[in-house]
């Protein structure tokens, strides 16, 4: 068989989770919407929800309206 065989103990893989490396994504990962970073269409949606939340606790005494899709 060719090739390399690597073995690696648990409690090893444990501590390179929280190493500071794999804590940031690699330099050449593209920017992929959706993907690999937030889609555009979700950045909006995140925004008008938090806009909307923000005016639904400034008027505590109105019934929260149906949104449509």
């Amino acid at each position: 068989l060719a090739g390399t065989h690597i073995i690696c103990d648990r409690k090893f893989l444990l501590e390179c989770k929280n190493s500071p490396a794999a804590r940031t994504p690699p330099c050449c990962l593209p920017q992929t919407p959706g993907v690999t970073s937030l889609a555009q269409s979700s950045l909006a949606k995140l925004e008008e929800l938090k806009e909307r939340n923000e005016s639904e606790e400034a008027m505590p005494g109105e019934q929260p309206r149906a949104v449509a899709p």
